[in-house]
């Protein structure tokens, strides 16, 4: 009751504890707001819904959670135009306090480049902090909305799903002896940077005066101020909700246009969409049905101010195959293969090359760690399809690579001094490159290169398309499918699953899911310089947050 009475009197104007906050309870406060949103958007009670919504967008829980949110992502340390971060709990706390809909205007996006696959400069617009809280407090409101009228087969930038997701929907498509042979693999032309602002307007249901002020804010660029008269921003928070929301609707209109599925017009045209973000694949029986769907999306984003991208949208044979996501998904002789794509492949083994070159005067042991987990993202992308061949190759031009890094540095040395000194045994398999070191304590250790061949392909197992995670029909669903997530991210690390499990993937401090998203800290319950030892008995999963919020109470 105490800490409940120091939320309430927080949210009508008295200091912020940022390290006293109840987290649990205010998780819990906003998680019931957004369910009852859901249902009643469910239920198609409009006013109910933005009742609720200026409810949420309004309560100090919600402000709460959008400045934790953008204070423990990844971008918590770039700052917008004002160059301003909170970094310290005094300045997260204010923060709390000044995200008020009265009066606020928005500052422009700090406007950045980075370069894409094809070479050319993707715009980034970067806001404030304070436009990225306020981004966050509105996308909880928004969130419950997009989520329950998406449609089923759309897989990027939503919650619980991923890009082997779809690629898992590709291959139930097309997989059959009897599937449609007739691919339209279709890419949204600048997707962010033209939706119409005016469809936003009377369509997104949120605040309409909040969401102007972010479309209109401009941005600034060598010291000038531009104006911004269509798009939403790549890199605010609430952009891709935005986005997808935009694009929603497509597989409906297929639907009508090639009829519902089962039905037996579905089964003569076997139309299916699956979507990613602005990156698309519809199936069909015909090049001539493709040519039609494609036809009704030209018109369907029309309305929207996008088109398709002549250069990326083409209709292929699936012998003939198609790049999706990073994947080449190819039929040879009847049988239907998702490898990864030759460009996906090249560009990581540059990244690798170019990091080893960076390198070439770094100690053997900074040189692993700074490959290993780039490595491990890559393979861990491609272990659900069919990847062991990709892996084996990948490995072989790796150590080629390394093999030249450990001559150059000792071109006076013979091959067998080089291999002896950067390379070792490790079972039954010789030219392992890693070396021994020694940590802090005088401990010694092995610092080894991972090798992307050891990683084993699993089948990954989609998600329901109507699977809601504001839905509490589906909490249970998402409750198993996030214990074979976790599975995966601990494997190897049995005591952390083990502690996973006994806690029910909960963090004992504020009660909410422990995820990869989230990230975790080993805490012990009585501390070693008290006496406290490596049992699990004192051993608990912590969000890294909660973690520091337990020992600055303990200093306290």
């Amino acid at each position: 009751m105490t800490t409940m009475k120091s939320v309430v009197g927080a949210a009508s104007g008295c200091e912020v504890d940022w390290h006293g906050l109840d987290w649990a309870q205010i998780h819990q406060t906003v998680k019931k707001l957004q369910m009852r949103i859901a249902k009643a958007t469910r239920e198609g009670r409009h006013g109910r819904v933005k009742a609720l919504q200026w409810i949420l967008t309004h309560s100090f829980s919600g402000r709460a959670i959008a400045v934790k949110r953008v204070t423990e992502n990844q971008g918590k340390k770039t700052p917008g135009v004002d160059k301003v971060v909170w970094d310290t709990p005094v300045l997260k706390a204010e923060a709390v306090m000044s995200l008020r809909r009265r009066g606020y205007k928005p500052q422009p996006l700090r406007r950045v480049f980075i370069p894409k696959a094809n070479g050319k400069l993707r715009p980034l617009g970067i806001p404030t902090m304070k436009d990225r809280a306020m981004q966050a407090l509105y996308l909880q409101a928004l969130e419950p909305v997009s989520e329950t009228k998406a449609d089923p087969n759309s897989y990027g930038f939503r919650p619980m799903r991923a890009s082997r997701d779809a690629a898992e929907q590709c291959f139930k498509t097309l997989v059959g002896k009897f599937s449609a042979k007739w691919v339209l693999e279709a890419d949204i032309s600048g997707c962010f940077d033209n939706i119409n602002h005016d469809w936003l307007m009377n369509n997104v249901c949120m605040d309409r005066g909040i969401l102007k002020k972010w479309l209109k804010a401009g941005y600034r660029w060598k010291g000038k101020l531009f104006d911004t008269e269509a798009g939403t921003p790549q890199g605010g928070i609430i952009s891709p909700t935005l986005a997808n929301m935009t694009l929603d609707g497509m597989e409906r209109m297929l639907s009508e246009r090639f009829g519902v599925k089962n039905s037996n017009a579905a089964r003569k045209s076997k139309v299916n969409l699956i979507r990613y973000a602005d990156d698309f694949v519809i199936t069909g029986t015909t090049k001539e049905v493709l040519e039609d769907a494609r036809e009704l999306m030209v018109g369907f984003l029309k309305g929207r101010g996008l088109t398709l991208s002549e250069e990326k949208t083409k209709i292929v044979h699936i012998d003939e195959g198609f790049d999706f996501l990073g994947w080449n998904v190819r039929k040879y002789d009847g049988k239907l293969l998702i490898k990864p794509a030759k460009k996906n492949v090249l560009t990581f083994l540059r990244k690798v090359r170019g990091i080893i070159k960076e390198n070439k005067t770094a100690k053997q042991e900074v040189l692993i760690k700074r490959l290993n987990p780039v490595i491990k993202g890559w393979v861990n992308y491609h272990q659900n399809q069919v990847a062991k061949e990709t892996f084996s190759k990948v490995d072989n031009v790796i150590w080629k690579q390394l093999w030249w890094w450990a001559c150059r540095r000792h071109s006076n040395k013979s091959a067998t001094w080089v291999k002896s000194k950067y390379f070792m045994r490790e079972g039954l398999r010789n030219g392992v490159f890693g070396t021994t070191v020694e940590n802090d304590k005088g401990e010694k250790g092995i610092v080894k290169l991972v090798k992307a061949s050891d990683t084993p392909i699993k089948r990954h197992v989609k998600i329901k398309g109507a699977a809601n995670p504001y839905d509490p029909a589906f909490e249970t669903y998402f409750e198993e499918r996030l214990g074979l997530s976790m599975k995966e991210s601990f494997r190897g690390r049995n005591r952390l699953l083990y502690l996973w499990y006994s806690q029910n993937g909960m963090c004992l401090k504020c009660g909410e899911k422990i995820t990869k998203d989230t990230g975790w800290h080993l805490h012990h319950a009585l501390p070693k310089a008290q006496g406290g030892d490596d049992n699990m008995s004192n051993l608990e999963l912590l969000h890294p947050n909660c973690h520091r919020q337990h020992h600055s109470r303990e200093r306290k």
